[in-house]
């Protein structure tokens, strides 16, 4: 999310306050939920395009929309249940409609033909699946966590995932990446849960099923839809290279996060919050999201990975 639910007035997932974006371009918070910039900031910037502006900030310019757009919303996932607490959020569902609506203001502009081109031509990034875990399954209180054993709830998220992903080849998306989910079972908010502030096993190997679960799917969909052109982007491995060997990238910290937060309420970065004097230091800026230091390396990471096996795409709106 780069501001997206900033426009959600009654939505409980924002960080459009301090100390969120205190090392972000002019050192305020947009909406980013970490101290400065994002993986997808990272990768647009090495891409050599401005970072998409969040859908929401300008859903009936055409040119803007022309360049590309972030649709993503903090709090949201593949299931429209998922986050359901934060009141506020765009589900992967309202994002899909949100494309379908940047598509038909296009097409309004530029003509069927032309259009097509441009949304078949484009390459879209797609990040979702951890609130479905952390925000739904491993919350004892949400329905879906009493109502599936962790089997049934995974298949749910894949033919979910599968119907929606087969949305958005319909509406033109051809090429996408879609980043696999990192370890949450040793993200702050997991770790508090063990005796010793140690990973949760049994999250990271649910995790890792997933992943491998999209994989398949991915597999699938390249096999089944003519032109598709779908990339899983791994980001597992790294991700717990970087928190089990902080000190080979430059980290001291890895297992709490920079911002001394209160996971029992959340576990965002309050205004009140006592920062870490040395943020680059750290994995993690809160209970949930990486730091700019660690976006900054994951970013490179991926993008280097995803663009050594992609196929050539112009800029575009990216789900």
């Amino acid at each position: 999310d780069v501001g997206n639910n900033n426009f959600l007035q009654y939505s409980l997932a924002k960080s459009n306050f301090p100390w969120y974006g205190i090392d972000y371009s002019g050192g305020q918070a947009t909406g980013r939920f970490t101290n400065g910039r994002t993986i997808g900031d990272i990768i647009s910037s090495k891409l050599g395009i401005q970072s998409p502006p969040a859908y929401l900030s300008v859903p009936q310019n055409v040119d803007a929309l022309l360049k590309g757009v972030n649709y993503a919303s903090g709090g949201a996932g593949i299931l429209n249940e998922t986050g359901l607490y934060f009141i506020q959020r765009l589900t992967l569902d309202d994002q899909i409609n949100s494309f379908k609506k940047t598509k038909v203001a296009i097409t309004a502009k530029l003509g069927e033909a032309a259009a097509n081109k441009h949304f078949n031509e484009a390459m879209y990034f797609i990040g979702i699946g951890s609130n479905d875990y952390v925000n739904n399954f491993l919350q004892p209180f949400m329905a879906d966590s009493q109502q599936y054993t962790h089997d049934e709830f995974i298949e749910l998220l894949i033919s979910t995932l599968d119907q929606q992903l087969k949305s958005l080849y319909q509406l033109g998306a051809q090429k996408m990446v879609f980043h696999g989910l990192g370890p949450l079972g040793c993200i702050p908010s997991q770790r508090v849960k063990s005796k010793r502030g140690q990973c949760l096993k049994q999250v990271n190997e649910w995790i890792q099923q997933f992943n491998s679960k999209v994989q398949k799917l991915i597999i699938k969909l390249n096999h089944g839809l003519p032109n598709a052109k779908l990339i899983f982007a791994d980001t597992y491995p790294l991700v717990l290279d970087l928190i089990d060997n902080p000190s080979v990238y430059g980290f001291k910290v890895s297992n709490t996060s920079c911002c001394n937060v209160d996971t029992s309420i959340g576990g965002l970065c309050l205004p009140n919050s006592k920062m870490c004097k040395n943020r680059n230091e750290y994995v993690f800026w809160d209970a949930f999201h990486p730091s700019d230091a660690a976006n900054a390396i994951l970013g490179d990471k991926f993008f280097s990975s995803i663009f050594s096996s992609a196929p050539s795409a112009a800029p575009s709106p990216s789900p």
